[in-house]
């Protein structure tokens, strides 16, 4: 999976965006990610599905993911077609969950004022920058550990481990 440079347009959300938002819980016993992404962010943004179609980032304020502790929420964004979530602050298992399921989270330094709904972002994850090719403007992202981009270039936790083994002592 080919992660160094991501490429797209916003949806741009704000704070507080929660997991029975991004995929409601009538939808947790599906089992096909398919059919479950026909469903993400259905009751919180009805239009979701048609942005997706045109834009692949999603640029948050804080505390996206909060709520309950299901990974569906970062399956389904996946599979409907995100690349990489650019917030302020994430809730802390659906970080983890995103990057188990090789979903880039990525933290802003600086609060997401500088992207507009529908600004076209470039993200560079072997540097760890992002620019808003719109505004002209960087956007500062936190770097994380290697072996997080070592997950999301496996194209999430279990493709790592396979590929991996696992580590004697």
């Amino acid at each position: 999976m080919e992660l160094a440079i991501i490429h797209g347009r916003v949806i741009k959300y704000g704070n507080n965006v929660n997991t029975d938002e991004i995929i409601p819980a009538r939808y947790l016993s599906v089992t096909d990610a398919k059919i479950l992404a026909e469903h993400a962010m259905e009751d919180f943004d009805p239009d979701f599905l048609e942005k997706i179609s045109t834009r692949n980032i999603i640029a948050a304020g804080g505390n996206f993911g909060c709520g309950s502790s299901r990974e569906h929420a970062a399956i389904v964004l996946k599979e409907s077609g995100v690349k990489v979530i650019i917030a302020e602050s994430y809730a802390r298992i659906f970080f983890r969950n995103a990057i188990n399921q090789g979903l880039p989270a990525l933290e802003m330094e600086k609060p997401a004022v500088n992207i507009e709904d529908n600004d076209e972002v470039e993200v560079d994850l072997e540097n760890w920058q992002a620019r808003n090719l719109t505004a002209g403007t960087r956007i500062h992202i936190r770097k994380m550990p290697d072996f997080i981009l070592s997950i999301l270039e496996a194209g999430g936790l279990v493709n790592f481990l396979k590929a991996h083994g696992k580590r004697e002592g």
